[in-house]
Parts: structure tokens; sequence; C-alpha cells
């Protein structure tokens, strides 16, 4: 009877909000508990109006249930008060905010007042530690995000734990803002991704947000808009409502005529429930039929899901905070008012209302005559979670067990570490004070009775997880495929989007050759880079220094020969086949430049050009090899054979005559000529290398390798001849450097792709060059610069000499 009594003074108090500037209800205890509720909702404010004033509002019936769940779990906790909490009683002190954030913040204020002396207000005007805590040590609410943030920077001075039932932006989630915010769902941040997860499954490809010029809308919004654009879904369009949205503004009629011609797949509501329900109404009207998806604030909301002729509107999808009935409450209220809901507002003092009361109610009787109607299973269990919650974590905090409690004070702060099960329901808080629940799934299934639409569970969601289905909704999926005209938000690579019409719809053209896109959402192409050996290359510039040293060395063995021209050892190198010898050298450590920078006509001739000139060097090594072999040959039968071989000059005019001939061939027949080479993101410039003219690169390293490996042979056979300049070693030793460098440079050559292919054959040619040069002709640059006295004859002979006599020596002693 005394609670029958309170509950019809508190629904007085709400009723005379206009007037009275006390709008609480309050009953004392040990530990206080504040309660900011949007009893009455839609303030229409004007200039004439207070703070305090309301001169228009409407009431919430669901609200004033959902209030009562909050008295009706703190009297459910007192009544078991000596388990639960030995020696203390919970209190409570609710306020009706009306959903406008300057009431809330009056109402907050009052909260943080000492409630034994109205006058004196406890919130801390400093830092001492010695300041009077409030009574009020956590609040519960308040529905909306935007009053929420209002009134949590005002309970974060004093640190009283603000626990909301409803809101839901992603910026309560700021710690460094909210330090003492918790809340009893889930953060808006996992329900845009399950929006999102939503579309993905369906492959729904373009959509419309309409959001609302507060926090809730904003930040859902914006939320959505990079949720979509990574996952490359196409928004048409999105329309923030003002705070003073109704049916009769502008941007109403503007919103229902974007809906008429909107092409969007799906079209989502994230905004209040009184703004859904003007949009909704004025889509009626105009007869659209559209896919919706509800974010919480509607998904389940009686008002929207029974107005007249909403199953016209199309099928909505919406997203709920995890569901589940608060235990014995629909009994509570049954039995108080026998499940009447004019019997309730009468006990109320809202008789003023008109409800029809034909209906013989019991708690299983949906109609709008019976408060079973306005009972639901979402906010209002959070509500019950939310007390839940303070208690069981006031037990933990104040180690109350075996009938008593060892602490009499706590930090409000404290409550955030609690960690329990309401109901097999697991509730802990992470860092940012979110809880780990996720969302149900449900379905407005269109109906044909008067009542509008069914609402049912269809499946859920638990953030970082996919969405699961708990029926077949495989007929709703969109297959995924992209063709050049079909609406999509989807390229493959190397293609981009065109606007074909409407403001979502998309074709896909490819991109020119010398374009690339990456496809998936990108409207434009973008130039390949070119790709080719720069002349700043850092492998360029260690190729340039090597090929400059070389020449200035070889230009300066060319002076040294010429200097000391008729000299022994000029003519042991051959005499004039020398000066042939270090000009093809020269030629070949030019080719190298040939291969830097960007190919053109005249640069692509490096490797014929290369074959000729290193056809040149190796008939002069060989011409001189075949003189050293007949000077020093004293056997009669091989002296006559190597003396028809010693014509130094048809040796070499016949030997690079045939490469020279090749080259050309190669040159004038299928000639290398640039080519740009298409890659995924750059076009790779490159000499040509057609199938005739890989015959002709294979032919011309094959001939130069022959003739290297015959000179190998001829210089290894006079290894032991008595020459003092050791023509033949050093040339055995320049050959096999020749050798393998290009039995190395060949696999390399052939199996490699990339803008270093020319750089290796650069190398490969300056490797070649410089074997021969530092192995053949630098040794004998030495002895006339700084070993003079053997570059005479006498020096010769007694070498000669000397050689004969050793050799005479070992086969007597032998």
């Amino acid at each position: 009877m005394f609670l029958l009594t309170l509950l019809v003074t508190f629904m007085s108090v709400f009723h005379s909000c206009s007037k009275n500037n006390n709008l609480h209800v309050y009953l004392p205890g040990d530990i206080m508990i504040g309660g900011l509720f949007p009893i009455h909702q839609q303030t229409n404010r004007t200039e004439e109006s207070t703070v305090h004033s309301m001169p228009s509002f409407r009431f919430n019936i669901q609200m004033l249930l959902r209030t009562q769940v909050m008295i009706y779990a703190i009297q459910e906790i007192n009544q078991r008060s000596p388990r639960l909490l030995p020696n203390l009683t919970l209190g409570y002190d609710i306020y009706d905010t009306c959903g406008d954030v300057s009431l809330a913040i009056t109402a907050a204020l009052q909260l943080l007042t000492n409630q034994s002396d109205p006058q004196k207000c406890l919130i801390p005007t400093s830092t001492d530690s010695s300041s009077p805590q409030p009574e009020t040590k956590v609040v519960i609410g308040e529905r909306y995000s935007e009053v929420s943030i209002a009134v949590a920077r005002i309970f974060a001075l004093p640190s009283v734990t603000q626990i909301s039932y409803a809101s839901t932006s992603e910026l309560l989630s700021k710690k460094y803002k909210f330090p003492t915010f918790l809340r009893t769902v889930s953060s808006d941040r996992f329900q845009t991704t399950a929006i999102c997860e939503l579309l993905k499954y369906f492959s729904w490809q373009s959509v419309a947000i309409v959001g609302s010029d507060d926090e809730y809308g904003k930040y859902g919004t914006d939320s959505l808009k990079k949720l979509f654009s990574d996952n490359n879904i196409c928004v048409e369009f999105v329309e923030i409502l003002p705070g003073d949205f109704s049916e009769n503004s502008k941007t109403a009629g503007d919103l229902i005529e974007k809906i008429n011609v909107s092409t969007a797949e799906a079209i989502i509501m994230f905004t209040k429930d009184r703004n859904v329900r003007i949009v909704l109404e004025g889509v009626i009207k105009q007869k659209l039929n559209r896919t919706w998806i509800a974010s919480d604030t509607w998904s389940t909301s009686p008002e929207i899901s029974k107005i007249e002729g909403i199953e016209s509107i199309g099928p909505v999808f919406g997203f709920i905070f995890k569901q589940n009935d608060v235990p014995g409450f629909e009994e509570y209220i049954c039995s108080a008012f026998n499940g009447s809901t004019k019997s309730f507002l009468s006990h109320c003092q809202l008789s003023q209302i008109n409800f029809e009361d034909d209906t013989e109610c019991n708690c299983k009787t949906s109609s709008q005559s019976c408060l079973h109607y306005y009972i639901d299973r979402g906010e209002s269990y959070s509500i019950y979670l939310a007390v839940q919650v303070i208690a069981e974590g006031l037990r933990g905090l104040l180690r109350c067990e075996n009938g008593s409690c060892e602490r009499t004070n706590f930090t409000a702060v404290e409550v955030q570490k609690v960690n329990i099960s309401v109901d097999n329901t697991n509730i802990y808080f992470n860092k940012n004070g979110d809880p780990s629940l996720g969302y149900d799934m449900v379905f407005w299934n269109p109906s044909k009775s008067k009542e509008g639409d069914d609402i049912r569970k269809i499946g859920e969601y638990w953030p970082n997880e996919k969405i699961t289905f708990h029926e077949d909704f495989s007929q709703w999926r969109k297959k995924d495929t992209v063709s050049a005209f079909n609406c999509s938000s989807r390229c493959k690579p190397g293609e981009r989007l065109i606007l074909k019409s409407g403001k979502c719809c998309y074709g896909c053209i490819s991109c020119a050759p010398e374009e690339y896109s990456l496809g998936n959402g990108q409207h434009t192409c973008v130039n390949k880079t070119e790709e080719f050996l720069e002349w700043t290359d850092p492998f360029s510039i260690i190729l340039i220094t090597i090929a400059v040293f070389a020449i200035v060395a070889t230009v300066v063995i060319a002076i040294i020969i010429g200097i000391n021209c008729g000299t022994p050892i000029v003519k042991a190198i051959g005499s004039c086949l020398s000066f042939v010898e270090v000009t093809s050298l020269l030629l070949g450590f030019c080719t190298a430049f040939t291969f830097i920078g960007k190919p053109t006509p005249n640069s692509c001739v490096g490797i014929p050009l290369f074959g000729i000139s290193f056809s040149f060097c190796i008939a002069c090594i060989l011409a001189n090899l075949i003189q050293i072999l007949h000077g020093f040959s004293f056997d009669p039968s091989v002296s006559s054979k190597i003396k028809r071989l010693n014509q130094p000059v048809a040796v070499v005019v016949i030997i690079a005559g045939v490469q020279v001939a090749m080259s050309l061939a190669w040159l004038l027949v299928v000639p290398r000529s640039p080519v740009k080479v298409p890659k995924p993101t750059t076009i790779l410039h490159q000499c040509s290398m057609s199938e005739d003219s890989s015959k002709f690169f294979a032919a011309t390293i094959v001939y130069n390798s022959f003739w290297g490996f015959v000179c190998f042979i001829f210089a290894f056979q006079g290894r032991q001849l008595p020459d003092i300049y050791k023509n033949a070693s050093l040339i055995t030793v320049s050959m096999v450097l020749f050798l393998i460098i290009w039995i190395v440079f060949l696999p390399i050559f052939l199996t490699m792709e990339g803008k270093y292919k020319p750089a290796i054959s650069s190398a490969a040619i300056l490797i070649s060059c410089l074997s021969i040069l530092g192995c053949h002709l630098a040794p004998k640059c030495y002895i006339m610069l700084f070993r003079k006295e053997l570059n005479n004859q006498n020096a010769i002979s007694e070498y000669i000499r000397k050689h004969y006599e050793r050799k005479e020596m070992s086969v007597i002693s032998s």
C-alpha cells in the first residue's frame, strides 16, 4: 500500500512539472541513487519561456513505466537488504528532464545538493579533500545522448558515477572527457559497425542516411559515413534534421521528396524516434515503399510500429540492445492496476488522457487499453541492469558478508570495476565504460491486421564478430556481380567508376593503357609511373663511375703503349694489334652508357655494338697468342701448323668480320627499339627483344664465348713457354673471368624483369672488358713504367737462356 501511495505522489509531481520547480520524487536511504528520465517529451520553448517553464509537453506512458522499473528494482533490493546489503537501504531521487538539456542540468545540480539542507550545494569549490561529498553517489540516466553528455560533465566534478540506460553516442566513450560515465547499452561504434555488416551481408551498395543535429545523430552519421567509405558502399545523400524539425517544416517536405526520387537500396534512420515518426508519417501519406534500417532509438518503438498505414512503408531492419524481461515487473504492474492503462493513469491523476476501456485486461493482452502493451524488454531491462550493477557493485565494494559490511563509505568511481552476472547476463565495463553486451537484430514483418507491424528478432551481432541470422534471409542477398553497366561501387583493378544515373548508380570503364586505378570505388584513373634505369639511380651511379674510370685507364694505357711503341714489350703484346685491342676495349666501355636512362632507338644498339667491339678484342688476343706459340715452338710439325695460322691481320679480319656481319644483320633485319611494357601501376621502358632478336642475341654471346674459350685453350697450352712477360698465363686468367661472368649473366638476364635488367647487361660488359684490361694490358704498362730493365732484348734473351738451363738440369737430375 505504501508503494502504491508513493506511486500516486510520484506521478502527481510529474504531472505538475510545468508549475513546480522541484520536479522529482524522493525516497530517503543510506545510499542515494539519482534518476534522470524524460517523462515528458518535446518541450517547445518560446522566447518568454524560463528554464523551468514548459508551456507545451506530452506524456510518454512507456517512459512512466520505465521510471517505475527503477523504483521497483530498488524496492526489490531493499526487501533483500539483510542478505544483499546488511543494515543498508537504497534511496532514490528521480527527476523528469523532459528530454531537455537545460532542465536536465537543473536536475543534475539538484541531485548534487545536500538533501538534508536544500540550500547547501555540495559541488566542491576546491580540491580540498575535506569537502563533503554529495549524498547521491550514483545517477541512472539520461536516455538521450545529448542530455547525458551535458550532465556527465557536471557529475564528473564530484566523481558521481552516471549509468545511462540508453545513451549510445561514441563521444561518451572518451574517458578523458567523461571519467565517471558508464552505460548498460553498447556504444554506437558497435551499432554502426553492425549496420555496415548488415549491408555487406546483403551486398547492398547504395544507402541514404537520415541523422539529426545532436550528439547521437551527428556522431552516428559520421561513423556510418566513414565505415561506408572504407567498405566501398555509396552514400546517395545525408540529411541532418535540425533541432526544430517538425512535420510542417520545409526540411520535412524536402526530405520526403529526396526519398521519393532516391535509388538507394536502403534508408538508414539514425535519429530520435520523434523525428522518425514525422518522417514515416510523411512517407505513408506519399505512399512510398522503401527498405529501412532502424537505429536503437526506434527499432522496437510501439508508437512508430503501430502508426496507421505503417505496414505500407516497406521492410524494416533494426538493431536493439540485448533484451530480457525484468523479473516480476509484469506481474507487479498487472496486480497493482489490474493491467489497465486507464486505472494506472487514474491513480497517477492523469485521467484527463482518454483511453477506451472496453478491453478486459490481463497480463498478456496487447492493447493500448492495457499496461502490458507498453512494457518493453529493452530499455526497461537496461534500467534494471543499472540498478543491479549498483547493488551488486556496492556489496563487493563495501565488503558485505555474514550480515555486516566492513566499509561504510566508498568512492563512486569504484563502481566502474564491477563484473557481475544478472539472470545469465554477464556485464562488466571496459576502460571506456562500455559494457560487454551486443545487439539483437529485429525485422518488422508487414501485417495484414490494422495494428501495424509485428516486430520479431531475426539475429544478433556481437562486437568484432559477424552478424548471425536465426532465420533464412538469403533471398534478400543481392548477387555480387559487377559488369560495365550495373549499378555498383566496386570495380576491378584497372577500371574506374563513372556516374550513370542518379547519385549512386555507377558503371566501370577501363583506364587508358598509361593509366591505372585500384578499383573498389576509385572514380579517377591515375597516370602510371614511368619506370626505367634513371641516371640518378644508385646502381647507375656505380656503373657510370666504373665506366669513366675504365675509359680513363684505357686512354692512359693507350698513351703509354704509344710512347713505348717499338719496344720489345709492345711487340710481345702484338705491336699494332695492341692499338686495335685498346680501341675495342674503349668502345666496349662506352657501350655501358647505352643501358642507362630512358631507352631510345640509338641506345638500343648497345649489345650489338658490344658484340662487335669484343670480337675485335678477342681476335687480337688470339692473334697475339698464335704469335707467342709460333715464336717459342721448336717442334717442326707443330711449328708448321702454327706458322700457317700466324697471320694476325687475317685472324682479326675473319673473326671480327663474322661478328660484324652478324651484328649488322641484327640491326637491319630485327633492330631493337624502345617499347613500353604496361605493369599494374607502372610503365616499364625497355628495348624490345623479339624471338628473332633473341636468336641474334644468343648467337652473339655464343660466338664471342666460343672464341674466348679458344683463347683459353691456346693460353693454357702456352703457360710453360719462356715468356718473360707471362702473356699466356695472364690471358688464361682473363679468359676464365670472361667465361665465368657470362655463364652467370645469361640465366640472370633471361629470367630477370624490371628496370634493373639493363644494369645487369652493363655490369657484365664492364667486368668482361676490365678483366682483359687488367690482366693483359695493365701488367705490361707497369713494366714499361716501373720495370724498364725488362723492356729490352738482352733481358728477354737472358730469361730464355736461364729457362732452358733450368729445364736441362731438371732433365739430368731426373
